[in-house]
């Protein structure tokens, strides 16, 4: 029998800086039950993710600020406990952008079916859903590695960072990833394979550490972080180097402008291409990522780790925590266990 009353994290300050936890308000709120096309949909792991910073901002952005007192949005695999679509029936596992909330109401056109059996649930929101999305189209679209290239990696040990790795490696590149602790060097080089990787946080000259890693140039930059690692990795560019921005979590939480040298010379004598990316401007190609990542992970080429939190009361934590390092991997929160 479902609950008639249920938890939600609702967004009711905007952030200066780092946020806290006094941003975030768990309430109580009704159950829902759907309507005419709709199903209900029952949270079983959440994603939390880096960009969400930018949305508890109001500042113009590629996608909607998170309204305030309102419940925030994010990466759901769920299970569907009621259904009034002829296109799901009760027991179906869905994905989609759902709210932070235990139970949720969806649109038969706002989440996708998933298979149960052909990959781990929580894979869908890794590397077989927007994660590895991002990672396939951003490297292979952008980045275009070629056999025998040096293919550098910002953020390596993350979520997008160490599918990116792995692809560039299926490719033939030589890979270094830059990441920030020993551990996570270790996992890049004796799991995934890296060529090469760097503890940002035991180097006082990355620049130069990363010129010693990187002896014939860098090919392909792919961006994560931005600050001094992307200027260095940017320094360091060969002729027609190409520049995937994905990310710039280094400068998220600062309350001042992000001031840094400045790239154009760099890239006008490089000839490099540099350019910034979301995953949905590759949505009508989904299908085509989803069925390849599909493929190398079948065949053992992909391997991937997920940071995975128990309980919804720590949906916040788990979110934090992304800024200080803490997740090797996709962080996800496991809310709840299937009903069958």
């Amino acid at each position: 029998m479902l609950p008639k009353t249920q938890q939600q994290i609702q967004l009711v300050s905007r952030p200066e800086g780092m946020p806290e936890e006094s941003d975030f308000l768990y309430k109580e709120v009704d159950v829902p039950h759907p309507s005419q096309g709709e199903v209900l949909i029952k949270t079983l792991y959440l994603s939390v993710d880096p960009y969400m910073r930018g949305r508890m901002s109001d500042a113009k952005s590629y996608v909607e600020p998170f309204a305030l007192n309102e419940a925030l949005s994010g990466g759901v695999v769920g299970e569907v406990m009621e259904s009034k679509s002829e296109q799901f029936k009760q027991g179906d596992f869905v994905v989609g952008m759902l709210p932070w909330q235990e139970y949720s109401l969806a649109g038969e056109k706002e989440v996708r079916s998933i298979a149960p059996d052909a990959a781990p649930l929580s894979t869908h929101l890794s590397v077989l859903g927007l994660t590895g999305l991002t990672a396939y189209f951003g490297l292979l679209d952008i980045g275009q590695p070629k056999a025998g290239e040096t293919v550098v990696v910002s953020g390596a040990a993350g979520a997008v960072g160490s599918v990116v790795g792995q692809i560039a490696k299926i490719k033939g590149a030589r890979v270094v990833g830059i990441a920030g602790s020993e551990e996570k060097v270790n996992y890049l080089k004796e799991t995934l394979g890296f060529d090469e990787a760097i503890n940002y946080k035991e180097t006082d000259d990355i620049y130069s550490t990363l010129k010693e890693a990187c002896p014939d140039g860098v090919d392909v930059y792919f961006e994560n972080v931005g600050g001094e690692i992307g200027d260095a990795a940017i320094s360091l560019l060969n002729k027609h180097g190409r520049v995937p921005v994905c990310g710039a979590i280094s400068s998220y939480n600062k309350t001042d402008r992000d001031l840094g040298p400045r790239v154009q010379s760099k890239l006008i004598k490089s000839s490099a291409l540099m350019k910034g990316f979301v995953v949905n401007d590759y949505s009508d190609r989904f299908k085509e990522g989803a069925t390849e990542l599909g493929q190398w992970l079948s065949e053992g080429k992909l391997q991937y780790e997920e940071t995975i939190t128990e309980g919804f009361d720590n949906v916040t934590d788990a979110f934090l925590g992304l800024f200080q390092g803490k997740n090797l991997g996709k962080q996800l929160v496991k809310v709840a266990e299937p009903e069958k």
